[in-house]
């Protein structure tokens, strides 16, 4: 089997609760351990002592792997927010977490001020259906408190087994800080990743929330469906809207049905050679996980009806490679708000039949040689949420805001006028929330009150776009490549 048979991409960013978590990784096959390097003996020998004090002098007995897994953890977590050390259990979550079906109580999650946040649930999992929105806060699972806890092992907590209980202690700062338990019942929870349809005479909407396993499959069978029920589209919008990433050759595949066999759709570059690839608009570069090309069967059209993709502060990894993809080959007009920015790799390592660590070893690059981590893609045409501007988009947690990102050791530096922009978005929640529920939720995606999309079939079809007027890019820092 080539190397490049090889690669299982998994790109995200946050977590599946129930899954695995889901950041940007692109996992490689390896059976052997990276080729031994100079070890730093004095520093080895303070590790051997520290242990060896806890052992004999902490308040009570420690248990020796629970030690050097803590030891293992630590060292890789603290390099940037996305390397991990994987044991057994997290190791069996991560593999499966690529099918999309995972036992649980579906919601997808990040971290914010060391607690677990809402960022969406699964549209009918138990916690769509318990009431749970994003933008909570889960301060206890069951009797343990989040705070201190990594994501991985948040995530650990709310996984189960099918029909058990657990117990959510949540903040719902919305309603005026207002803290509420909700009990939920785990079960299987399949995650469709694409939707589509006709929102307009000879416009089609396809949507994809997040690259799977079932992705690509569920992508050409969709449009299929749109082209039979209009063989004569005019347009086409691509939304990618809070899609978190996925499988890196789903993300190949996807660009690939719209450009032209050959073009490059991502390069990944690092340290090591097989880090430094190429990736293209050709089946051999995303069919190993079917075997068959499942592309073949897409009507030619698509390679050239004018297409409109929607991304905004959700947007990250490989829904940013496609997004950065369909830009630099300018195949479509990118509309919507400036993305998350996560344009790391990591690479897992397998430590032994079913441990491994995930490790940061690439940067990706847009086919015009663009990096985004920690910037982003930013659109052709910014548009605001509603036709009132975007009140919370300053609330959205990105790459650069995360501690240790590859531009820095720390977060960048508070802007004080970016914190009065969070704090004048926190009291408009505040302000909202005694509205009706009914009148709070946003539009739903793909809906006739959905502002961007309608923005997108108003490009499309020649139409006056409502851009934003307040909307600005968000620059970058210069990027640091000494792994910082």
């Amino acid at each position: 089997m080539s190397k490049r048979a090889k690669i299982v991409g998994w790109i995200a960013a946050g977590a599946l609760a129930g899954a695995a978590v889901t950041l940007s990784l692109q996992v490689l096959a390896r059976n052997t351990l990276a080729p031994a390097v100079p070890l730093p003996l004095e520093e080895l020998q303070q590790l051997a002592a520290v242990f060896g004090i806890i052992k004999s002098d902490y308040v009570a007995p420690v248990d020796e792997h629970k030690l050097i897994t803590n030891a293992i953890s630590g060292m890789v977590s603290g390099l940037d927010p996305h390397s991990e050390y994987f044991d057994k259990k997290a190791y069996k979550e991560f593999r499966e977490s690529t099918t999309g079906r995972f036992v649980g109580i579906g919601i997808e999650i990040t971290q914010e001020d060391g607690l677990v946040r809402v960022v969406s649930p699964v549209e009918g999992s138990p916690a769509d259906r318990a009431g749970l929105k994003p933008g909570d806060l889960i301060t206890r699972i069951d009797d343990t408190a989040v705070k201190g806890l990594t994501l991985s092992d948040a995530v650990k907590r709310m996984r189960g087994q099918s029909g058990t209980k657990v117990t959510l202690t949540v903040l719902r700062k919305e309603e005026n800080n207002r803290i509420f338990a909700v009990s939920l019942i785990r079960a299987e929870i399949h995650n469709p990743s694409v939707k589509a349809k006709i929102v307009a005479p000879g416009y089609g909407w396809i949507r994809v929330s997040q690259f799977q396993e079932d992705t690509v499959r569920d992508f050409v069978t969709k449009l299929q469906g749109l082209y039979k029920q209009d063989p004569n589209l005019k347009g086409l919008v691509l939304d990618l809207r809070n899609d978190p990433g996925g499988l890196l050759d789903a993300a190949i595949a996807v660009s690939s049905a719209f450009l032209p066999e050959g073009d490059v759709v991502v390069s990944t570059k690092g340290q090591i050679p097989e880090s430094n690839e190429i990736y293209k608009a050709r089946p051999e570069d995303y069919m190993q996980s079917w075997g068959t090309d499942p592309l073949k069967d897409l009507p030619a059209a698509l390679k050239t009806v004018p297409l409109v993709v929607l991304v905004n502060e959700g947007s990250a990894s490989a829904s940013e490679i496609v997004s950065g993809a369909l830009q630099d080959q300018h195949r479509a007009t990118i509309m919507g708000a400036q993305t998350f920015g996560k344009g790391s790799v990591q690479t897992v390592r397998m430590l032994g039949p079913d441990t491994a660590i995930k490790l940061t070893t690439a940067r990706y690059y847009t086919p015009s040689g663009r990096s985004i981590q920690a910037k982003g893609i930013v659109p052709d045409i910014m548009v605001d949420d509603t036709a009132e501007g975007s009140p919370y988009a300053v609330l959205y947690t990105r790459e650069s805001d995360l501690e240790h990102h590859l531009q820095g050791t720390a977060p960048d530096k508070k802007d004080p006028a970016l914190e009065k922009e969070r704090e004048a978005a926190f009291n408009h929640l505040e302000s909202q929330s005694k509205k009706p529920e009914s009148e709070r939720r946003p539009p739903e995606y793909g809906s006739a009150k959905d502002f961007p999309l309608q923005q997108a079939i108003a490009k499309l079809e020649g139409r006056p776009v409502k851009a934003s007027k307040t909307m600005t890019e968000r620059k970058a820092k210069a990027e640091n490549t000494d792994g910082d």
